[in-house]
Order: structure tokens, then C-alpha cells, then sequence
């Protein structure tokens, strides 16, 4: 009877500290992603990739502590919710309606896939969004004239250079490519372009990009050429003279992965909403995004899938006082 109850004693106890441990560790994780060594194989990017779903391991460490009916579990928890909260819980409050006389624009963000068997029907969900701005990624040549025909009498401004565009409802004064190809890819690879949108808050530097994309292999997260080109993206909106920026893209990454570190150290990310948009059939992270600059992303939404392996999503950008007009010196 002795060596059973001495058998006992340890596996009721040891589950609540592995249960501890792995809480603790988790919340280090959380708060400390960007110690993550990041070779070999861009861990930490792919680590950062998916932090916010954190939040669902915790939840399932606190089923598995209140099973058991671990004290020393449950105590432990409270630690990586506190972190996950200081870190992802503002994104869970609702976006507030803008109010009459506040300098807002409502852009809508898509990648419409190169394989969209219906563009005419994506380009009508677009435009129910009613936004003021529409950026659109692999805008291909056969589907390129139902996009202008369908958007162009609620849009009737538009640029497109390689396969990225801009419809907008404001008067566009300048356009222009922005090269963000990397040096190992051909020649006539354009997914980049800038165009000034006179609104009438002022100007506003509108950039769209579809940055590379990313596989995740046996060797981790390859990710070099969309760092590239992030950095490449970087350095112009650097440069940018117009005081308000608002990018908008495709960009294969995440607010958090610090491969987009060369856009998110400088522009503002969405205050509210997760708003996954990728894959279209079970959304794990939002790649497509809305940045901005002496402006506020309020909140980001996810709109109805269309035939696109991306969801739309649509954004609330509030101009900064002042800067919807003018230069900026970087």
C-alpha cells in the first residue's frame, strides 16, 4: 500500500506546475518576442507572426488547471493573461462612429487574387464597403477593365502600376511607381506606387504595395525578400514630403513579425479590431493592412469574403489636425 500512495502524490501535483511553467514561459514569450533570436530560419518572425493566438493557449491552460484543480496553475495564469492583455487587449474594444466634423476616411483593403473567378462581383462588394479610398492587389490585365468599369462611377479616379491600384473618390494630383522589387527578382515585377489624393482635409501621400511572399518550410520562415522590400518601402515613406501618409497593401506579415519593422517603427497600426484576413476560408493573421502617418487608424474590420483567397478589409483613418496638407521633414 505504501509505494502506491507514494505514486499518487507526484502525479496530482506535477500537472498544475507543468501547467505553471508553461503559463510563465508563454507570457516571456509574449513579452519578449523580439528577444527571439531570429536565425536560423526566422523564428522569431514566425513566432511573431501568430502572437495574438496566444490568448487561445492560455485559454486551454486554464481548462486544463481547472480540471485538475490546480491552485498553483491557476494563480500562475493570471500572469500571461495580464500580459496578453497589455498587449492585444485594446484590440478587442469596438470601434466608435466618427463623429460630424472630424477629418475621416474610410479605406477598404484588398488583394482580389490573380485567380478571382468573379471580379465583377468582388468590385460590387467593394464599393457597398463606401469607402472613400480602394487599394487593390494582383490586379491582373483580363480582370483590370472589369475592375475600372464596376468601381468607376463610384470611383472615378484611379492608378494602377504593375498589379497594385488606387480608386478614389477625391481627385488625384500625382502617381508614380514605387520600386520595391528585390535584387534577386526580374525585371517588370511592380507592385508598388504612390499617388497624392487631394481630399478635403487637405493632401494625403496614398501608397499601396504587395510586398513578397512568405512560406513556411522545414527550414523555417522564408521571409528574406519581403524584408527586403519592406526595407525598400521603408525608405520611401521616409522620404515622403506630404505630411499624411496612408499605406495600404498586402504587405505578408503581421503588425508584430519584425520583418515589417521598417513600416510599423514609422507609421501608426490599427488602435482597434484583429480583423484576420488570410486565408479566406479560416483567417490566422491579418497580412493585409492599413498604416498611416500624422493620422490614427482607428479600427480595422474584416468585410464578406469575395472570390479572393484574402478578405477585404476596411479601415477608419483620421486625419491629424493640420497635417492632411503640407510637407513633412523626415
Amino acid at each position: 500500500m505504501t509505494p502506491v500512495g507514494r505514486g499518487r502524490a507526484p502525479a496530482t501535483g506535477r500537472p498544475g506546475w507543468v501547467t505553471a511553467g508553461l503559463g510563465v514561459a508563454l507570457a516571456g514569450v509574449v513579452r519578449l518576442h523580439r528577444a527571439i533570436p531570429n536565425s536560423p530560419g526566422r523564428v522569431g518572425s514566425l513566432v511573431e507572426s501568430f502572437l495574438p493566438w496566444a490568448g487561445v493557449v492560455v485559454a486551454l491552460l486554464f481548462v486544463v488547471a481547472l480540471v485538475r484543480r490546480s491552485g498553483v496553475g491557476l494563480v500562475a495564469l493570471l500572469l500571461p493573461v495580464a500580459v496578453w492583455v497589455q498587449a492585444f487587449g485594446g484590440l478587442l474594444l469596438p470601434g466608435s462612429d466618427a463623429g460630424t466634423g472630424t477629418r475621416e476616411l474610410v479605406v477598404v483593403q484588398h488583394n482580389v487574387s490573380d485567380e478571382n473567378p468573379d471580379p465583377a462581383g468582388t468590385a460590387r462588394a467593394l464599393v457597398a464597403a463606401g469607402g472613400d479610398l480602394v487599394a487593390l492587389e494582383e490586379v491582373v490585365v483580363p480582370a483590370l477593365a472589369v475592375y475600372e468599369d464596376v468601381l468607376g462611377a463610384d470611383y472615378p479616379h484611379h492608378v494602377v502600376h504593375g498589379t497594385v491600384g488606387i480608386w478614389s473618390k477625391y481627385p488625384i494630383t500625382e502617381e508614380r511607381l514605387v520600386d520595391i522589387r528585390p535584387r534577386a527578382f526580374e525585371e517588370g515585377w511592380n507592385r508598388g506606387l504612390r499617388a497624392v489624393v487631394r481630399t478635403p482635409y487637405g493632401d494625403v501621400a496614398a501608397y499601396v504595395a504587395h510586398l513578397p511572399s512568405v512560406r513556411v518550410g522545414a527550414r523555417g520562415l522564408a521571409s528574406a525578400p519581403r524584408d527586403e522590400s519592406a526595407r525598400m518601402l521603408g525608405n520611401a515613406v521616409r522620404g515622403e514630403e506630404v505630411g499624411a501618409v496612408i499605406l495600404m497593401g498586402d504587405l505578408n506579415g503581421t503588425v508584430d513579425d519584425r520583418g515589417l519593422g521598417p513600416l510599423t517603427s514609422q507609421l501608426n497600426v490599427a488602435e482597434r479590431g484583429f480583423a484576420f484576413s488570410y486565408p479566406a476560408g479560416l483567417p490566422l493573421a491579418r497580412i493585409d493592412q492599413v498604416l498611416a502617418r500624422s493620422a490614427t487608424v482607428g479600427h480595422i474590420r474584416t468585410l464578406p469574403a469575395t472570390g479572393s483567397d484574402h478578405l477585404p478589409v476596411a479601415a477608419r483613418v483620421t486625419l491629424d489636425p493640420l497635417q492632411g496638407s503640407g510637407r513633412f521633414a523626415p
